[in-house]
């Protein structure tokens, strides 16, 4: 058997890493500023990461979701409080992808609606558009073909109002800054006005937080800067710092009916143990502090450098516009630096490392890309 070649691949394998550093298979040092797509929050290997799941497999990896875990209850507990939302419910689950299926179902048994609003990369990457909706008798629910989406643009009040008027959304699903197209971010005004048009016509506001939350942009989730509180948030790269997991933060307007979500890995004993030690890293090193600081003087410095036409974006959750004769040095910076980064459209870079980042290694960037620029 061959593996299902869907991805483009560099001819470089990691085989160690530690905090920003990963080693590949030859012994060549690469420093990481991407971090797997957001999903290395505190840093490769953390040592008291790596204890924890060290301790919990030698324990039990994982048992039905049909016994008690109390490693669940401290997950929720702690998540509670450094998200700022210790109302909330929580559901497990295993994946980005995962959470925003379960947050439309959600909002289409809360609603008795299907169709759904999305900005651009809101359904987050490569996650379906046409969500199919369980036709298990127990959820008594009237939809079993699925959700329809009406995509519309970032930032247009006035059609998200004319689509509300139609009566029939159940949900509204938009990312905290959309990372896949290269880091674009909602307006503080569109996002306070989304909620007060869903609180109107009753329909359910997502926010999508799975690249953009857990610390990235120097708050917990993204949508904090604009000051609103969405029915519905999910989650997921950087909860588990590269153990699969993900999850729904539930406003209390929801209530739970035994049977109504589902899952089989998700909430298992070995991501609890990831996650938790991924909050209490984040809490003890003040690395939403340190997200702040360093994206601050990130923007700073990169604003200074000739060949950037544009920044955007908060915190450690960056895009980097370059104009179009400069549009190689991603690769530059690859294989002459050994620096990685993330890619987009357009001549963008994405920057998306630990949150345990330092100053010196970003200046190793920063001393880098102008060399590479004045090449």
């Amino acid at each position: 058997m061959k593996l299902f070649d869907v991805y483009s691949l560099w001819d470089i394998e990691p085989v160690r890493a530690s905090g920003c550093k990963v080693w590949d298979k030859e012994g060549n040092e690469y420093l990481d500023l991407y971090g797997g797509h957001a999903v290395i929050s505190i840093g490769h290997s953390h040592p008291r990461y790596v204890k924890a799941l060290q301790e919990q497999v030698a324990k039990i990896g994982f048992y039905s979701n049909s016994v008690q875990n109390s490693l669940q209850q401290e997950l929720a507990l702690k998540l509670g409080e450094i998200s700022g939302y210790p109302d909330y419910s929580l559901f497990l689950c295993n994946s980005g992808a995962e959470a925003n299926e379960n947050a439309l179902k959600l909002a289409s048994f809360h609603t008795g609606k299907k169709r759904v609003i999305a900005f651009s990369e809101a359904f987050h990457g490569r996650s379906s558009g046409a969500v199919a909706i369980t036709d298990n008798p127990a959820i008594q629910s009237p939809f079993n073909k699925g959700h329809e989406v009406t995509f519309l643009p970032l930032n247009d009040i006035e059609a998200v109002k004319n689509e509300l008027l139609k009566g029939d959304v159940a949900a509204l699903i938009i990312e905290g800054i959309q990372g896949v197209a290269g880091i674009y971010l909602p307006e503080t005004g569109f996002l306070q006005q989304l909620e007060t048009l869903c609180r109107q016509h009753n329909v359910v506001l997502i926010l999508d937080e799975i690249q953009s939350g857990y610390g990235r942009t120097g708050q917990f989730f993204a949508h904090q800067a604009a000051d609103i509180h969405p029915d519905l948030i999910t989650t997921a790269k950087g909860m588990g710092n590269g153990f699969p997991i993900g999850g729904m933060l539930i406003s209390p307007m929801f209530e739970a009916r035994k049977g109504m979500l589902g899952t089989t890995f998700g909430g298992n004993h070995l991501a609890c143990a990831a996650a938790i030690a991924v909050l209490d890293v984040m809490k003890e090193e003040s690395l939403m502090e340190n997200a702040e600081d360093i994206g601050s003087y990130l923007i700073k410095e990169l604003s200074a450098i000739d060949g950037i036409s544009e920044i955007r974006g908060r915190g450690l959750m960056l895009g980097i516009n370059f104009m179009p004769q400069f549009s190689a040095v991603r690769n530059q910076l690859l294989f002459e630096y050994h620096i990685f980064t993330g890619g987009a459209k357009n001549n963008v870079m994405r920057l998306l490392p630990p949150l345990s980042v330092s100053k010196s290694e970003i200046d190793m960037f920063l001393n880098a890309l102008k060399e590479a620029i004045n090449k």
